[in-house]
């Protein structure tokens, strides 16, 4: 894929995730005399799925943790990336029984919802902005079903092949 190409993908992630971080947010603040903006950010936390040593698939939610990046701007670090990231859309009502990660990566929700169930049957929700980072690619897997009336549209961008966390 070209560079061209991928800056385009990666200039469309970054944009959803600001879309769903900072715009709901931007006018809280202008109510409430001498607040700082850095105050009013809450935190931002990507869904991991993993494999446990039982070989099911478990879910926990991972804080992402941002530095300075610049006057009024923050970042955080992403694992290295490796391959080209692709865009994918499934169908409303869709439903994918147990699976498990093609390899380690980043999902980005840009637009739908979806029902992710792990191991004893636990099931988080997830829609336009969420980031899941998916690493069960042995064992059991997950089941993932598309919820509500839109498709989902998201992005994957695969993780470079290095041990899970």
């Amino acid at each position: 894929m070209t560079h061209r190409v991928m800056a385009l993908l990666f200039m469309f992630t970054a944009g959803a995730i600001v879309g769903h971080i900072a715009i709901p947010s931007m006018g809280s603040h202008l109510s409430e005399p001498a607040v700082v903006m850095a105050q009013s950010h809450k935190p931002l936390v990507a869904l991991r799925l993993f494999t446990g040593p039982d070989g099911l698939t478990h879910a926990e939610h991972v804080e992402l943790k941002f530095s300075p990046a610049g006057a009024n701007a923050e970042a955080t670090k992403l694992l290295p990336l490796t391959g080209a990231g692709e865009i994918h859309r499934n169908a409303a009502g869709s439903e994918h029984d147990w699976h498990r990660a093609p390899r380690r990566q980043y999902i980005i929700t840009l637009s739908g919802h979806a029902e992710i169930e792990v191991a004893g049957g636990q099931k988080f929700v997830v829609g336009p902005g969420d980031i899941d980072i998916v690493e069960d690619t042995t064992g059991k897997g997950h089941i993932t079903n598309v919820i509500g009336t839109d498709d989902r549209l998201f992005i994957q961008l695969p993780i470079a092949d290095q041990a899970g966390k």
